[in-house]
């Protein structure tokens, strides 16, 4: 069924904030940006709410920062895609580089699956906040040791870090404005990829509807006629529906006539 989902199909129009919906709605987060799931720690949850037990959640790690830790959570999705024997190939080393357009096009993905596979429904038997809990006992754990000993030596440069505080107060402020407009200009990337996608994707049907009309058994066919006459039009401002209407319509009388002599 993957290997049917084609780039052209419609689930490569769903929208971004769509998808970021579907995703919080489900496993109860609060993804702004695609980006977001680029660790692949989403997808496998979302694999674990459509076929439970399958993923084995305590090889997911939702911390996951380094392309190195993203990549693990890959190799368990890519495991379960072949348990299920699912034919669809994922492109690690793009998604772990958290390009928008790359993630959004698996999510866009993996929406598509998981419908199909459970009709749109929520699996309202799945906890995924315990699913996460559960799965990440013993990292959360080693984390936690980790998290003591940075705060034992923060705590040790406190005394130190006062001054630097006013300092870093401006810098903080700048910092916050540049993710904002960064936040911004991606958002932005991603609607001009989605529109571009959205034009190919009506120039194909008109292309294909160009070719069946220069068809030799339909070429001069009043319909195809008038179907090519709308499509040729040079002029922009150029309204050629009623030309392409009367083309039609003149040999729809002449039929109409034909027949009404075969008649008498």
């Amino acid at each position: 069924m993957a290997a049917n989902i084609g780039i052209m199909d419609s689930a490569y129009f769903v929208g971004r904030n769509e998808i970021l919906a579907w995703i919080n709605a489900r496993l109860q987060l609060n993804l702004s940006r695609v980006e977001e799931a680029a660790s692949g720690a989403v997808q496998c949850q979302m694999m674990d709410m459509t076929y439970p037990g399958v993923v084995p959640m305590h090889k997911v790690n939702f911390d996951a920062k380094t392309e190195y830790d993203m990549i693990q959570n890959y190799k368990v999705l890519q495991d379960v895609f072949n348990k299920l024997k699912i034919g669809k190939h994922i492109e690690v080393n793009k998604l772990v580089k958290g390009r928008p357009l790359d993630n959004l096009e698996l999510l866009q993905w993996l929406k598509r699956y998981c419908d199909s596979v459970n009709r749109g429904m929520m699996n309202e038997n799945y906890n995924p906040v315990e699913r996460r809990t559960k799965g990440g006992e013993k990292r959360n754990v080693k984390g936690s040791q980790k998290n003591s000993k940075s705060l034992q030596t923060n705590n040790s440069f406190n005394s130190e870090g006062t001054r630097g505080n006013k300092i870093s107060g401006g810098e903080t402020k700048s910092s916050l404005e540049i993710q904002a407009l960064t936040k911004e200009i991606t958002d932005l990337k991603v609607s001009v990829d989605i529109l571009e996608k959205e034009r190919d994707f009506y120039f194909a049907k008109l292309r294909d509807i160009e070719i069946l009309c220069q068809a030799p058994q339909l070429e001069n066919v009043p319909m195809a006629m008038g179907v090519k006459k709308i499509l040729y039009a040079a002029d922009e401002k150029e309204s050629v529906l009623a030309e392409a209407q009367e083309i039609v319509s003149q040999s729809v009388n002449v039929e109409e006539t034909e027949f009404s002599d075969d008649d008498h």
